[in-house]
C-alpha cells in the first residue's frame, strides 16, 4: 500500500479539520458539495471587532470621559460638533451618542477597569444590538484600552471599525491630553 494519501483522502481529511474549525459549510461550498446543516442552529454570520490603543491618561480619566455626558461629548466634538450625547451612570441604563445615531444599554460598569454595552446603530432593524466591551488596564503612567466588539451583524465591521478609531479612540486621546 502506497504511503502517499490520494486526493480524495486529503480533501476528506481537510474537511474534517474544517468542520473541526467551524468552517465546514463554506469549505463544503467551496469544495462544490452541499454545506451540512447545522442542526443545533449555530450561525457563522455575525463580526467581531478587536483593538488595542494606549491612552495618556489614568484608567479613572478614561472611564469617565467614556460614561459620562458632558465628558463625552467634549471627546466627539472632535469629529462630530454639536452632537447631543446623553448617558446614563448606572447599569442597566441608557445611552444615545452622536445625536442619537447609535444608542443602548450599559451591561456592566466596574468603574475604572470595565464597561460593557448593548451597542446599536438606528439603521440596524429593531431588536438587532452588539456587544461592545472597554477594558481599562494600566499601562505605565497611562491606559490600555483593550476593545471588542461582538455580534455585529454581517457586513457592518468594515464600515465601524474605522469609526472606532476616528470618533473615539482620536478623540479620547485629543481630549485626555
Amino acid at each position: 500500500m502506497s504511503s502517499l494519501l490520494s486526493r480524495r483522502e486529503v480533501s476528506v481529511r481537510l474537511l474534517s479539520l474544517l468542520a473541526a474549525l467551524g468552517c465546514s459549510g463554506k469549505a463544503r461550498t467551496a469544495a462544490g458539495l452541499a454545506p451540512i446543516p447545522d442542526d443545533l442552529g449555530i450561525s457563522r454570520n455575525c463580526e467581531c471587532i478587536h483593538q488595542e490603543v494606549v491612552i495618556k491618561a489614568s484608567r479613572a480619566r478614561v472611564y469617565q470621559a467614556l460614561t459620562d455626558s458632558t465628558q463625552f461629548s467634549k471627546v466627539t466634538e472632535f469629529s462630530m460638533p454639536g452632537v447631543a450625547t446623553t448617558i446614563s451612570p448606572e447599569v442597566g441604563g441608557a445611552f444615545s451618542l452622536f445625536g442619537g445615531y447609535i444608542s443602548g444599554r450599559h451591561i456592566e460598569m466596574v468603574p475604572n477597569e470595565r464597561l460593557v454595552q448593548a451597542w446599536r446603530e438606528t439603521s440596524w432593524d429593531p431588536g438587532v444590538f452588539t456587544v461592545v466591551r472597554f477594558q481599562l488596564n494600566e499601562e505605565g503612567a497611562g491606559t490600555k484600552l483593550v476593545f471588542d466588539q461582538t455580534a455585529i451583524p454581517q457586513g457592518h465591521a468594515q464600515h465601524l471599525a474605522p469609526g472606532w478609531k476616528s470618533h473615539y479612540w482620536e478623540g479620547l486621546q485629543k481630549y485626555l491630553a
